[in-house]
This record gives structure tokens, sequence and C-alpha cells, in this order.
């Protein structure tokens, strides 16, 4: 894969264009942005969106963004509260396989997404994954959670490190190297990150966490670095040559997804994971580039488990 930032989510787009464009209900895309984002999608072929939101916003958005929304289906709503619920009973339905989030909070779709009886809840915690294309790396860096989950328990990094290691999967990584970060790479009783680090690593050895190669606790620098895994007599798979970063709380994640994006020019993708359905969460601030590729990260998961369901596997 070539190093250059359009190149892997130029291949990625062009993956997911292969596979028919995947039912996505939109929720509450009332705005240029979100509204765009779902018609640029439809247009690529990478879904075919169910816009669900008051109807007379939508069509107001789109007479004033010269977008032609004609060929698809809307589903009135009373505003955005209620443009959420009927976004997810969509799902439940089976009427849409993917859910994205349009011009309203993340708190009011992730809230009826995770609703006991209406929602969308698995036996898995939600996490969110940042798909970075960092110019001069060679593949693509999931960074998770830097999203969602604030503080996250053992237990819950747990479900944060399958999430990821699935999501991998859906990109065609077999066998993905997983670094559990923290600021030092030796285990420390006084730097909590460094203990958990070594107990999820013992969770994968005990086949408690599976599909991935992890090691941990590693610091960024001999996570990405293979001349600083050198330096530091760090050997193993993992060490220099991470595919996915787990970070020790949303705002070490959030620091270093945002650095890499506004100090190194990397693109970011986003999708929600743990949910009955990949969740896509836009910004207003996302590039074109940014927000298809989010789609059709989104998309590949889903087309991944419709093939599952189809064979009889679990997904």
């Amino acid at each position: 894969m070539t190093t250059t930032t359009s190149a892997n989510y130029h291949k990625l787009i062009e993956t997911v264009k292969a596979y028919p464009p995947m039912p996505t209900a939109v929720a509450h895309p009332c705005d240029q942005s979100s509204l765009e984002g779902a018609v640029d999608a439809a247009r690529m072929g990478i879904i075919a969106p169910i816009l669900v939101g008051p109807r007379h916003k939508i069509e107001k958005v789109a007479k004033a963004a010269n977008l032609d929304i004609s060929a698809y289906e809307i589903v009135d709503a009373e505003h955005s509260h209620d443009a959420a619920e009927k976004a997810v009973l969509a799902v439940r339905q089976g009427r849409a396989e993917m859910l994205m989030k349009g011009s309203l909070s993340t708190d009011e779709l992730l809230g009826a997404v995770v609703r006991k009886e209406t929602g969308l809840r698995t036996e898995r915690r939600l996490s969110h994954c940042f798909l970075m294309d960092v110019p001069n790396y060679p593949h693509v860096l999931i960074i998770t959670d830097a999203a969602i989950n604030i503080f996250p328990t053992l237990e819950e990094k747990v479900d944060i490190v399958q999430n990821a290691i699935d999501l991998a999967h859906a990109l065609g990584i077999e066998q993905p190297r997983v670094a559990i970060l923290s600021a030092m790479e030796k285990v420390n009783p006084k730097v909590q990150s460094t203990v958990e680090a070594a107990a999820l690593c013992k969770m994968a050895d005990r086949h408690q966490i599976t599909g991935g190669l992890l090691d941990g606790p590693l610091a960024l620098d001999n996570a990405i670095s293979p001349e600083a895994a050198r330096i530091k007599n760090i050997a193993g798979p993992v060490a220099g040559h991470a595919h996915i970063l787990v970070v020790p709380d949303l705002e070490a994640g959030n620091v270093l997804a945002k650095s890499l994006s506004f100090l190194m020019g990397a693109d970011s993708a986003g999708v929600v994971l743990g949910a009955r359905v990949p969740i896509t969460l836009t910004s207003r601030a996302d590039s074109v580039q940014s927000r298809l590729a989010s789609s059709a990260v989104a998309a590949l998961i889903a087309h991944r488990r419709r093939a599952a369901v189809a064979a009889g596997v679990p997904a």
C-alpha cells in the first residue's frame, strides 16, 4: 500500500464500491454538511440512504445546496430526538443495515441506540474507532477509543480491543497487531494503564480476546517506530508495526488523533462499533474524503456481517 494520504482512502472507497449500496438510515440530515455527505456517499454507490428527519427542513436544505434528493426515501420526523428514534427503528425493522449521524448531537443518536427496549444494543460495549491515514506511515492506523468511553475500565477495554480487531478484519487485515498504549513500556503498579495493558495481553493469551496479536504496555514511539523499538530492545511482531493503537482513555486518544490530523496532515474516518449495525459519526469539519471514507468503512463492516449471517456464522 502506498504512503500517500489519498491513496489509502481511495483504495478503501473503491473496494466497497464493488458491493451493492448499503441501506443506511441517516438521522436528521438537516444541514448542508450532513445531507451532502449522505448524497455524496450515495452518488459513489456506497450507501442507499433513507433520510430521517423533518421533511420540510431536509427539502429546504437540499434546495439551498442544489442537491437532488428525489431518488431517496424520506421518513418524516418531528424533531431530532424523533429522527434518532425512527432511524433506529428502520434498523430494527431490517430496512437499514447502517446508521449515519446527521445534524443532531452524538448523545441524541447514541441515546436512541443504547435504549434497552427499543435500541440496538448487543452484549458488546459501544466504542469508537478513528482510522487515521498518516503521511509516510505504511498503512492506516486504527485509534480507539477517542470519542465515547471516557475512562474505560479493564472490562470495557476488552470490548474496545475486540471491536477494533473486528474492524481490522473487515478491512482485510487477517491478524492485526494491537499496541496497548501507556506512557511507558514497563509494567508499573503506580501507572494503572500499564497494569491493564499487561492484563489485556494475558487475556488474549487465554483467548478472552481473539483475532489479533496484542502487546503492551507500549509507549507511542515504540508502538509505531521500528527504530524506537530496536533502541529499547523491545522484540515481537507488534512493536514498531502496530495496526491498532488502544489508548488509555478518551483524553489521550482525542489528543493523539487531533495531533495527527492538524500537525501531520492525516485524514481521519470514524465508526462506532458494538451495536447491531455500524454507525458513522461525521462532523461538519470533516473533509468530503473523510466522510466518504467513514461511510465506506461502515459499509464494509455491514457487508461482512451480511455475508456472515448468510453463511450462518456469528458476525
